[in-house]
């Protein structure tokens, strides 16, 4: 099932092409993301899908295609352009400024706002999504656990206020408790401030229960895409990405099928 376009798009990439070098990354790699949604693109190590965030928000020039957010033309512009217009990349690893305490971090998220009491009620409105970080306001991030961090970089991903959020791999390197509290937190932020969310992410069950549409890349193609409640029944999703044996063998089944019609 392909998603219709649609003029509620606030990001949409067309035959996006990515490379490192002589290797394309990314091929020919389509999809939009709908104002007020979670999207998420699922995918194995090596997959691309760490290269389409970092091509969306210009860390990485696109060889071919094009980038269009809230209907202006991004592609190839200078990331500090890219987040002055509302798009804000949490990127994989969460890179906080570890000598900058844990509230300097979060005045640097709203760097380009001017408007001192909307950041005041945002810094009040990330310490209530995150207690933890009220705590250590005061402390150096690179002090704070990994969890801690992952917090500290959605929360200032947040000050800048944003229309949408890159989020990559947020549950990496923690503990299967601490990714259900971050993914929850990630739900709320979605559902009660309405921020737009792309979310790259290998836990393929939190990520497709915690989105509205999914997009499967393998090898640098989107090879699938539908809802996620549909995605979540497909066997082959199941089988590849949910770990369940009973898919697997109903997989293996139409596999043999096909080489036997060969």
């Amino acid at each position: 099932m392909t998603a219709p376009v649609t003029d509620n798009a606030v990001l949409k990439l067309l035959n996006v092409e990515s490379a490192y070098g002589p290797i394309k990354a990314i091929r020919g790699v389509s999809l939009q993301v709908r104002r007020g949604e979670i999207a998420t693109v699922l995918g194995s190590n090596g997959a691309g899908k760490t290269t389409i965030l970092k091509t969306i928000s210009g860390i990485i020039d696109p060889r071919k295609g094009s980038i269009e957010f809230k209907g202006n033309d991004i592609t190839a512009q200078d990331p500090a352009l890219i987040v002055q217009q509302g798009l804000m990349h949490v990127p994989e690893g969460r890179e906080v400024f570890p000598l900058l305490s844990v509230r300097d971090n979060l005045l640097m998220g709203a760097y380009t706002r001017s408007d001192r009491d909307g950041v005041a009620r945002d810094m009040e409105l990330v310490f209530n999504y995150f207690p933890i970080l009220r705590e250590r306001a005061a402390q150096d991030a690179g002090l704070l656990s990994g969890g801690q961090q992952q917090m500290l970089a959605i929360s200032r991903a947040l000050m800048a206020n944003p229309d949408l959020i890159l989020l990559d791999e947020p549950s990496l390197g923690l503990s299967p408790k601490l990714t259900k509290e971050i993914f929850e937190i990630v739900v709320r932020i979605n559902r009660e401030r309405g921020t737009t969310i792309l979310l790259v992410e290998q836990n393929a069950n939190m990520a497709l229960n915690a989105s509205d549409y999914g997009y499967v890349l393998e090898n640098g193609r989107i090879v699938m895409e539908d809802t996620c409640a549909r995605l979540r029944e497909k066997d082959d999703i199941k089988e590849f990405y949910l770990g369940m044996k009973e898919a697997g063998v109903r997989a293996d089944r139409r596999w043999k099928k096909k080489k036997n019609w060969r």
